[in-house]
């Protein structure tokens, strides 16, 4: 009897550690297999340490408050967003600085009550996968260009321009040039014609439609600076520029700038250099009614006319070129009556300087009121024809002039030729115009020609003195505090970068 009873306890013993020694088998293979597919998926996407996994909340607000520019994957699983981590790893990189990456994972418990306060619900998407922008604290788009490498990192870089010209569906027949390494081989392999588009990424691009396969339609983007020789070497002073190649030499340019597809696709039928240009009829020599004077002739002019609207110019200047139709029109009407209150006059101070020195001209056009030979007026609001006539039938002194931008109190350091390098080497970051040059005066043309500018305002950025990049942000405040804020952030993470060495 006792020994039965043993026996059978000892059964029982042996039951309960079989099942206990099963319990732990299983859970080891369980753990074990749950570090297989972490490993795995580790392996499968080595995510970049540069993309900041977030799935709290307040983690998620802060660094949208303490960061500018920030790009969101979110995605349905760990997994559903393989192939955009491993894309966006390699994006971080190239926009290290200027742009941060974020990954939400909505299939774990934290990141699903992330994902359902900010309202994203990547499980609604055919990839599994919503990417969203958020600019300045606050969500900016849903990024809907093409997940390539080249349009996120084009994209990061300037959130508010335009999408890259190859985006373009109807682009698809031009040849898309990268390096100017690209760009010697197309010319050595190519046997077909080549018309090629030197233009910058801000420029309105046309699309091309397709023409027959005897000539290549090829497109660069030569703007950055690593292409200044490039730009030398074709003559390339503003965008776009068209080169026609044959065999893989350069013929001439196509000139016709404000031309549509067919335009172009016309003249590649029979491409032909640019006509001469005939040379433009001087004002002075157009017949005009306005009196036009020179060095010898002025003060004998003013002593004959006692009223009189003396308008200084230059001919290439664009505002000159765009009143004068206006000037001439008073003229006909104030010059030939015998009871004009007053006579329309003009100087081209290119030619007669000594006049536009005397009267310290350093802005076309200027228009001065001379009563009795004195300079009385400089009138800048006259500039029809009616406000002309209408003024000179009562002169009156003009309101008084606003205050240049150099003498408007403001915390934007205004620098000249004489101190421009001088005062920007002692700058770690400086935005031109957070410093700016007023490049119509003097000795600032040359300055101004030097670094590369060619329409107004241009806005570069210089690190120590040395050009660093042109600015092709937002022309507001948004724009240019979060342009200085992204080169602070770069500071910070390089300080803390050396903290984390030492």
């Amino acid at each position: 009897m006792d020994c039965a009873c043993v026996a059978r306890r000892g059964s029982g013993i042996m039951a309960s550690g079989n099942r206990y020694g099963r319990r732990k088998r299983l859970i080891e293979m369980f753990l074990f297999l749950s570090l297989v597919t972490v490993l795995s998926a580790l392996q499968a996407v080595k995510v970049s340490p540069l993309i900041e996994k977030v799935n709290d909340h307040k983690d998620f607000k802060k660094l949208l408050r303490t960061r500018t520019n920030v790009l969101v994957l979110y995605t349905k699983s760990a997994s559903s967003g393989d192939a955009h981590l491993k894309l966006l790893s390699d994006v971080a990189q190239a926009v290290k600085g200027q742009g941060t990456i974020a990954w939400v994972n909505c299939g774990d418990t934290e990141g699903r009550k992330l994902c359902k306060k900010v309202k994203v619900d990547p499980s609604s998407k055919t990839k599994g996968v919503e990417v969203l922008h958020y600019k300045d604290g606050t969500f900016n788009t849903e990024y809907n260009r093409p997940a390539t490498f080249k349009s996120m990192v084009a994209f990061l870089k300037d959130p508010s321009g335009a999408p890259l010209w190859e985006e373009n569906p109807e682009a698809k027949d031009i040849v898309h040039i990268e390096t100017e390494k690209d760009f010697r081989k197309l010319l050595k392999k190519e046997e077909r014609p080549i018309l090629m588009m030197f233009y910058a990424p801000y420029d309105c691009l046309f699309a091309i439609s397709s023409i027959a396969s005897v000539q290549v339609l090829a497109g660069m983007n030569v703007h950055p600076a690593e292409f200044d020789g490039l730009k030398q070497e074709y003559s390339v002073k503003g965008y776009p520029t068209f080169c026609y190649f044959e065999k893989g030499k350069f013929l001439h340019n196509y000139e016709n700038y404000g031309a549509t597809s067919k335009d172009i696709t016309d003249w590649l039928k029979n491409p032909q250099p640019p006509q001469a240009k005939t040379p433009e009829v001087p004002w002075s020599e157009s017949g005009s009614a306005v009196f036009h004077l020179t060095d010898d002739t002025f003060d004998t002019f003013l002593e004959e006319h006692p009223s009189a609207l003396v308008m200084f110019y230059a001919p290439w200047c664009g505002h000159c070129k765009k009143m004068k139709p206006e000037y001439d029109e008073a003229a006909e009407f104030l010059n030939k009556d015998p009871d004009s209150p007053g006579v329309l006059a003009a100087v081209d101070t290119t030619i007669h300087k000594s006049v536009g020195e005397r009267f310290k001209i350093s802005g076309f056009p200027t228009v001065k009121y001379f009563e009795a030979a004195e300079d009385k007026y400089t009138l800048p609001q006259l500039r029809s024809k009616d406000k002309i006539i209408e003024w000179l039938q009562n002169p009156q002194a003009p309101p008084p002039p606003e205050k240049s931008w150099e003498e408007t109190p403001s915390g934007v350091s205004h620098l000249a030729a004489e101190d421009f390098r001088e005062i920007l080497k002692k700058k770690k970051h400086a935005l031109i115009a957070y410093a700016a040059v007023d490049c119509t005066k003097g000795q600032n043309h040359e300055l101004c020609k030097q670094e590369g500018v060619e329409g107004y305002p241009t806005f570069n950025y210089y690190n120590y003195g040395k050009f660093s990049e042109k600015y092709n942000g937002e022309r507001g405040e948004a724009g240019f505090t979060g342009f200085m804020k992204q080169l602070r952030g770069r500071d910070q993470e390089k300080v803390g970068k050396r903290k984390e060495e030492l």
